[in-house]
């Protein structure tokens, strides 16, 4: 490309200069011919762009009076018919493989061909939320597929997630980049342990009540005990002092020997009258027992392995079942929430010695 500038003087009382002149534009100071040497090197080493606007200042300058000069400034810009495309390539494969709940990023990344991308559009094959899109070349994507996302009825508990990004130049020239992401169905952890724990609290609380229960059971059949064995007491001295009596001289010793012993036989009615055995509430304080063992023993098995535990569900289950069932089978036994013991005074009393071997089973 060859362009000659003139001026209405002298030339030969002038040069001619350039400023920002890109790589290859030059111009001859005596005669002011523009010239340009289209080597495509330039462009092939980044040195030159195409359809960039180079802005390029050019002056004639009088050799005798510095203050006469001139200056003024154009544009050049460069085409090729050889078009190379842009092209857009993930900085991952096209295939992923993510569950629930993780997160997933990687950035887009450009093949930059003779006319740069503009912008980067986004589309996918399902409606997503809550990622972060991408609008030009270097961008991040960031998308974290929420628990619940792979329905029941999707096969295989997959869900096929197609991610299109579509990169235009100024041109509108388009190249699509496509990334597929294959969801798998995944244990929402932190909520199930929240789950988990509240699970825990009410098998707990329950068995605190279950204990209560227990202690006024067993009171009550403390207490027709005692009361029961200080009138067999009563009625055996009766009549072992009837014997005693008895053998004296004195006759009305005797008498009195004689009459002890229906006395003592009297007392035997009016025990069960005022005492009868709480055959009823032995055998509920010994169910109440066992199901508070049960309880524990089902708390103990169920414990969790880890923070992860993939079992976690089945556990949870497996203690409703449990206090559920144990509800049901104890639903006549009065539960009174308002106890004036502390924990550490139910299970003291709940794992004494004494109650231990009272309620231990016997073969």
């Amino acid at each position: 490309m060859n362009y000659s500038l003139e001026i209405n003087k002298n030339p030969s009382n002038y040069y001619w200069y350039l400023r920002n002149s890109p790589l290859g534009l030059r111009i001859n100071k005596d005669n002011g011919l523009l010239s340009f040497k289209a080597d495509k090197s330039y462009f092939l080493s980044g040195k030159l762009k195409y359809d960039y606007p180079y802005k390029v200042s050019v002056g004639v300058q009088n050799l005798q009076n510095p203050e006469e000069r001139v200056d003024t400034t154009f544009i050049i810009q460069f085409f090729t018919t050889e078009i190379v495309p842009s092209r857009l390539k993930p900085s991952v494969n096209s295939v992923l493989y993510v569950d629930e709940g993780d997160t997933i990023n990687f950035k887009i990344e450009c093949d930059e061909g003779s006319f740069p991308v503009d912008n980067i559009s986004f589309f996918s094959n399902f409606p997503i939320k809550n990622y972060k899109a991408i609008q030009k070349c270097d961008d991040e994507f960031v998308w974290s597929p929420p628990y619940d996302f792979v329905k029941e009825n999707d096969s295989a508990k997959l869900k096929l997630v197609v991610l299109y990004f579509i990169g235009a130049n100024k041109f509108f020239i388009r190249d699509t980049a496509v990334v597929k992401i294959y969801v798998r169905a995944a244990t929402n952890y932190p909520f199930m342990v929240q789950e988990y724990q509240r699970t825990v609290k009410e098998v707990h609380t329950y068995t605190l009540q279950l204990k209560y229960a227990f202690v006024e059971l067993d009171k009550k059949v403390k207490n027709t005990k005692t009361t029961r064995t200080t009138f067999d007491m009563t009625s055996g001295s009766t009549a072992l002092g009837g014997t005693v009596f008895s053998s004296l001289a004195s006759a009305s010793a005797q008498t009195v020997g004689k009459i002890l012993p229906s006395a003592g036989v009297a007392l035997v009615p009016v025990k069960e009258a005022v005492a009868p055995q709480k055959t009823a509430e032995q055998n509920s304080a010994s169910l109440v027992r066992s199901s508070i063992k049960r309880l524990e023993y089902q708390l103990h098995e169920n414990a969790l392995s880890g923070e992860k535990d993939p079992n976690i569900s089945k556990k949870i289950n497996k203690l409703r079942d449990e206090m559920q069932q144990i509800q049901i089978q104890l639903i006549d036994v009065p539960i009174d929430e308002n106890n004036n013991m502390t924990e550490e005074q139910l299970n003291d009393y709940f794992n004494s010695n004494k109650v231990n071997k009272k309620y231990k089973l016997r073969h």
